[in-house]
Formats: structure tokens, C-alpha cells, sequence
């Protein structure tokens, strides 16, 4: 297992394991199979893991409880855990705070996060007063590191690093997202800031691990002996301000696969990063609207709106779920998709032929 300095004198492992995909009973996502996911646990910690990301949410709140049990086989030293604060199931951070210890069965939580930060909701929550809570838990022991996992926007993100001297920040990236959505952005933003990134949904939550059949002929072509989710994580690992690679993975055969990933240095060649941004291309051109964001179809749209950025909610909303993109229910009434006449207008004058009304009344339909 390869690892990465941080601060203090710490080392952290390159890939950290993610306690949102543990094995489950009888198909309930909060009754985790405890034996199996166990098991999951004791061979990480064997093949040099030692970060385990969990959150007050996950596996319907069983999952801080689950692996506060399963790492207390383990010297509290050698390993470190992260928990979140999620002001949308619970506002009052101190309370949440309080009973992620007790689940924990823990004095402190190495590294703590304000969890997935929209902008929707990104003022009211960073303005209660949990920052200065928390800093001050930082202060007694309780936290070791501050950070927070952002689905925002870069200039939220810009604003956000004014607020407080942060630890690290969490953000999802992949090669996908890095051509098609902010991912580059953001990245750029906290490397300039010089804070450290924790890398989540390296594989796009499973699909650059499923790619379609073209995208995947491109990669497996170069190295028929390497996984899909192996391209996407080592795309990441070559990345310099990248400090852990999170995977939520949930069978035996993910870990080694992962295991076998971070425990070489591998980076990829000229002709790898072309086939990754290669097949990222196919892979979008087959599961979304592949808008080039010529903005032909605006000038003719009655209801002004801004399609190409809606179009981009749609594939974001189709890739990778309709909470990610619930900010445009802020918006004024007359520039949500919901304002679509339906005129086609839009599509009389798009170059690639895409049935925009469709769509916009689909992404409409999710948001209902």
C-alpha cells in the first residue's frame, strides 16, 4: 500500500475505505451483515488501510456503530476515522456531534467534515454556528482535522475558503467529471489554496467501472489485464494535490482489485491519459445529452431560459441522481425547466438534433 504524508507526521494510506456499500441482510440497506463486513474491514486494516470514512447517515445510521465495533479489534493509532455533520438530517450539530461519538465508542474523530455542502443550503448551514462549534472540539481533541465534502459550485467553493482555515476538502472527482462537469474546476481551486483533497466517488458511483461497451473497448485495448475502476483510480492517483482515493466497496474482490491499484506506482503514460479522456468521450455521447453549449437554441427560446445549463442538470440529474442538482428549485419560477412551453422552438435550431422539450420536461418530472 503506498502512502502520502499529511500533516503532524502523519501517513495516510493512498486509497481509504468508504463505510457507504457495506454487505447488507435480506436486502435492508440499515442492516448490515456484520460478519461479512467484518471481514471487509479486517482485510483492509491487514493490506495497510488505515483511513475509514463513514457519515451520521449512512446504512440508516448503523454505519458509525458498525465500524466503531469493527476497528476496536485495532490499536486506536493505527488507523483514523471520518465522520460528518449532516445538517439536513439533523440541524443541531452539537447533538449530532455527540451521539456520532457515542456510536463510535470513541474519545475523538480524527478527521471531520461538514457533509456534502449544496448550494441550496450551503448559507444556513455554515451560518448556525457549527463551524465555531466545531473548532472549538478541534481545539479540546474531540476532532483532530476540519474539512467539508462539497457538491457545489466553484464559486461557492471560493467562498467557503474564506470562512475558515479548513484541514482538507472533499470533493468528487473523476476523469469523467473532470471533462463534463466541475470537477477540473474545483480541483484547481483547492491546489491553488494548497489544501489537500480527499478524492470520493473516484468511479462515478460505479458507472466508469461499467462503461459502455465502445468506452470500454478503448481502455481494455491497451491493458486487457486491468480492471475498469483500475483506469479511473490511477487517473485520480496521478493527480499531485490528491491525498486519499475513497471507494466504497463492498465485496472482497473490489478490495484486492483496489489493493492491487495502490500498492504500485504506475502512472499513466501520454497514450493512457488519451484513451481515458477518449473513452470518456464515448461514454457521455452514449448516456447524455452531449450539448456543446452553443447556445443556437437560446436566442429563440419565448421563455428565455438558459438550456444549455439546464441541459447540463439533466445529465447530471440522469448520471448521477436528482439530489444533486435539487439547486434549481431555488431558482426564479420562469427559469426552471418547469417553464418549458414545449414550442420547440429550441430544437428547430439545435445543430445535433436534440429534443430539448423532452428533456427539460423529464428533468422538470425529477424535480416534482
Amino acid at each position: 500500500m503506498k502512502y502520502k504524508e499529511f500533516k503532524d507526521g502523519i501517513r495516510l494510506s493512498r486509497l481509504g475505505m468508504g463505510a457507504m456499500r457495506l454487505p447488507v441482510q435480506n436486502g435492508n440497506d440499515a442492516c448490515i451483515n456484520y460478519e461479512k463486513a467484518k471481514q471487509l474491514i479486517d482485510l483492509c486494516m491487514e493490506q495497510g488501510i488505515n483511513y475509514y470514512d463513514t457519515a451520521y447517515i449512512y446504512h440508516g445510521g448503523k454505519s458509525e456503530e458498525f465500524l466503531g465495533r469493527a476497528l476496536a479489534d485495532y490499536p486506536r493509532d493505527n488507523f483514523y476515522v471520518t465522520d460528518k455533520y449532516n445538517f439536513q438530517a439533523e440541524p443541531d450539530f452539537k447533538k449530532q456531534f455527540a451521539e456520532q461519538l457515542g456510536r463510535f465508542g470513541m474519545e475523538r474523530i480524527d478527521f471531520y467534515l461538514l457533509h456534502g455542502i449544496q448550494n441550496h443550503f450551503a448559507k444556513e448551514m455554515v451560518e448556525n454556528g457549527c463551524i465555531e462549534y466545531f473548532d472549538k472540539m478541534k481545539k479540546k481533541g474531540k476532532i483532530r482535522y476540519l474539512g467539508f465534502s462539497f457538491h457545489g459550485t466553484p464559486e461557492l467553493l471560493r467562498e467557503l475558503l474564506k470562512r475558515y482555515p479548513w484541514d482538507f476538502v472533499q470533493i468528487q472527482l473523476n476523469y469523467y467529471d473532470w471533462y463534463f462537469q466541475d470537477a477540473k474546476a474545483l480541483y484547481e481551486i483547492l491546489e491553488e489554496a494548497g489544501i489537500p483533497v480527499m478524492v470520493m466517488e473516484p468511479v462515478h458511483g460505479g458507472l466508469l467501472a461499467n462503461l459502455t461497451e465502445g468506452a470500454a473497448k478503448e481502455l481494455q485495448a491497451a491493458a486487457p489485464e486491468r480492471s475498469l475502476a483500475s483506469w479511473a483510480m490511477r487517473w485520480v492517483m496521478g493527480l499531485t494535490n490528491v491525498q486519499v482515493v475513497l471507494s466504497g466497496m463492498s465485496d472482497e474482490s473490489q478490495v484486492l482489485d483496489n489493493i492491487r491499484t495502490f500498492s504500485e506506482e504506475e502512472p499513466l503514460t501520454a497514450e493512457g491519459q488519451e484513451r481515458i479522456e477518449k473513452a470518456a468521450q464515448i461514454q457521455h455521447s452514449s448516456v447524455a445529452v452531449a450539448c456543446t453549449g452553443c447556445h443556437y437554441c437560446t436566442p429563440n427560446c419565448p421563455q428565455g431560459l438558459d438550456i444549455p445549463y439546464l441541459l447540463k442538470n439533466y445529465n447530471e440529474a440522469k448520471i448521477g441522481g436528482v439530489w444533486r442538482v435539487l439547486h434549481l428549485k431555488e431558482l426564479p419560477k420562469d427559469a426552471q425547466p418547469s417553464a418549458c412551453i414545449g414550442c420547440k422552438a429550441c430544437a428547430a435550431h439545435c445543430p445535433q438534433g436534440f429534443k430539448i422539450p423532452e428533456y427539460l420536461k423529464e428533468l422538470s418530472g425529477m424535480l416534482a
